[in-house]
């Protein structure tokens, strides 16, 4: 019996009993519809939670802070400071150097292979005023390297900055609805006071002033990495910022002599010329003496707690699978005992029990692949009414809508291989059944 033959046969059993056959197929849908959809929703979600960084453009960023002072010899007598060695301390005992962040680290950093681009991260303190109201917060500085990218690549209203050293300013969008709720995009143009701390008169504190016009309003970051992102309530020029933070570390030191230094910064973000060099980079800073952090850090713990809930999901999944395989058993048993006779007359005119096992086994597939794409169409179109659903609640809560359920042409090919697969296993039992039968008794057989 040829291959075409065991198939066409294998249809025919399967349109003879067209009832059971459906009910079989509708089985094995609604399972590869869970799976499916269980799948898709792990996947959805996990690239809604990598696209939202890759978008923010931090993958290819790395947040630099000084070395972290260790445990050494002291000498001199002295006492370290917070967070840095004080005068008549001995170097810490390690073995790598450790490093504050000044202007002549940055151009060190700046010089490393596939480093694009190097800027202290600075969040100077100021008090804003505006329409006779104060309010005191951080304004970020924001490096020129950053137009167009991540959270500057669409600005609702106004412009980015035209040149480093310009005296104007940006709002977040949450900022500029505090000063006026009903119209935020009318904030642009106006102007708003800053004030912030310089170096003291015969010991007497002073308060510097820069008068900013409003250039632009960006819809702010959310999450852990906001902060990364370059949005914070006030944005300000790198140019504008260094001063600022000058003439506050000035002030400071003035307060506390020989406790800050007026030429360090907190941080420093160092942008790659590509994400994949991340790693490498990160271990050359790290040899350099400094602290560093990026977003790949914790994205590898991310990626394991998305692998294990895709996992989880694909079991859950899999229980409405594993019930509709048996259905496919039920099916192919049924039909072996109202084709027992069929069965006997095919031995007999010389069917080998190959053949006959060719036959059932095509059933199987058959039913496990009509099955498999019907539950792929029906998971994708429940998906999408879910994902509309959602979606609608979302926005009625002021979150930012997505899309919860993907389903990318891998796990289509592989939800219908897989209901291949487990339509075979499921049928292989009754496959052997079939071809094992005597053919003298099958032809007896009522």
């Amino acid at each position: 019996m040829t291959l075409r033959d065991a198939l066409a046969l294998a249809l025919r059993n399967l349109r003879q009993a067209k009832l059971r056959s459906f009910l079989t197929m509708l089985g094995v849908a609604i399972g590869i519809a869970s799976l499916a959809g269980m799948v898709s929703l792990g996947v959805g979600l996990q690239d809604q939670f990598v696209g939202r960084f890759t978008r923010s453009a931090m993958f290819d960023s790395i947040t630099v802070l000084p070395g972290a002072d260790r445990p050494g010899v002291m000498m001199g007598g002295g006492r370290a400071g917070f967070g840095r060695r004080g005068r008549g301390t001995a170097p810490a005992v390690s073995g790598r150097p450790e490093r504050d962040i000044t202007d002549d680290a940055l151009k060190e950093l700046a010089a490393l292979p596939d480093v694009r681009e190097v800027y202290p991260n600075l969040r100077v303190p100021v008090e804003i005023t505006f329409g006779g109201e104060s309010e005191f917060t951080a304004a970020a500085a924001v490096p020129m390297g950053v137009r167009g990218e991540g959270a500057f690549q669409a600005i609702p209203y106004g412009r980015f900055f035209e040149n480093d050293s310009e005296t104007a300013c940006m709002l977040s969008l949450d900022m500029a609805k505090r000063m006026n709720e009903k119209a935020p995009g009318s904030m642009i143009g106006k102007a708003l006071t800053l004030h912030y701390p310089t170096a003291p008169v015969n010991g007497v504190p002073q308060r510097a002033e820069l008068s900013c016009p409003v250039v632009g309003i960006v819809e702010r970051e959310t999450g852990p990495f906001a902060a990364a992102a370059g949005v914070a309530p006030v944005m300000i020029t790198m140019g504008k910022g260094r001063e600022i933070y000058q003439a506050g570390a000035v002030a400071a030191q003035a307060m506390a002599p020989g406790v800050i230094r007026p030429r360090t910064y907190q941080a420093a973000v160092v942008r790659l010329t590509r994400p994949q060099s991340t790693q490498d980079v990160e271990d050359r800073i790290k040899s350099m003496g400094f602290s560093a952090y990026s977003v790949s850090d914790a994205m590898q713990g991310a990626k394991r707690a998305f692998i294990i809930l895709d996992i989880v999901l694909s079991l859950i999944g899999s229980i409405a699978l594993a019930v509709s395989s048996l259905g496919i058993m039920n099916t192919m048993v049924m039909s072996i005992l109202e084709r027992t006779r069929e069965i006997g007359i095919m031995k007999a005119i010389g069917g080998s029990d190959g053949d006959i096992r060719r036959i059932f086994l095509i059933e199987a597939s058959a039913i496990g692949l009509l099955g498999g794409v019907a539950g792929v169409v029906l998971g994708w179109v429940v998906g999408r009414a879910i994902n509309f659903g959602a979606n609608i609640y979302i926005e009625q809560q002021g979150g930012t809508p997505g899309n919860l359920f993907s389903l990318p042409f891998w796990l289509i090919g592989g939800a219908i291989g897989f209901s291949i697969a487990v339509s075979l296993i499921a049928g292989s039992y009754p496959a052997a059944r079939a071809a094992r039968l005597d053919p003298i008794q099958a032809l007896r057989h009522d």
